[in-house]
């Protein structure tokens, strides 16, 4: 017998989600090894509130005016402080041909990961 609870989960999130998103840790691991780019989607006001040292703002109704700041040549990862803007925005970036997926979890996942010592676990420029 079936476990209802596993297939009730892949009936609704399909096969295809893994390959839109992206674990924090996940990308974490692209960002030290120089293969991706974090793209912060977020609107200046929420920007002003807390920021990040590091990642492109762009805010998501600026993308279209400003793909010509994007690099193709590695993984966008597009994030807001969840993720429901950044997978509206991401789902933009991929019918404009860039490699792109947002951010499981959100900005406030990235920072809860990063969080005292574990700070350091992310690699940034000087």
């Amino acid at each position: 017998m079936s476990d209802f609870n596993t297939d009730f989960a892949h009936s609704i999130v399909p096969q295809e989600m893994k390959n839109m998103r992206i674990s924090v840790n996940d990308f974490i691991a692209a960002w030290n090894s120089n293969k991706a780019e974090l793209i912060d989607i977020r609107i200046p006001a929420e920007i002003r509130n807390w920021s990040l040292g590091f990642g492109l703002k762009i805010p998501a109704n600026e993308l279209p005016e400003r793909l010509s700041e994007l690099p193709r040549d590695k993984l966008l990862v597009v994030a807001c402080p969840m993720t429901d803007r950044s997978n509206m925005a991401r789902s933009y970036l991929a019918s404009q041909g860039f490699s792109v997926k947002y951010l499981q979890g959100g900005l406030l996942s990235l920072m809860d990961r990063l969080k005292g010592g574990s700070a350091e676990d992310i690699i940034l420029p000087e």
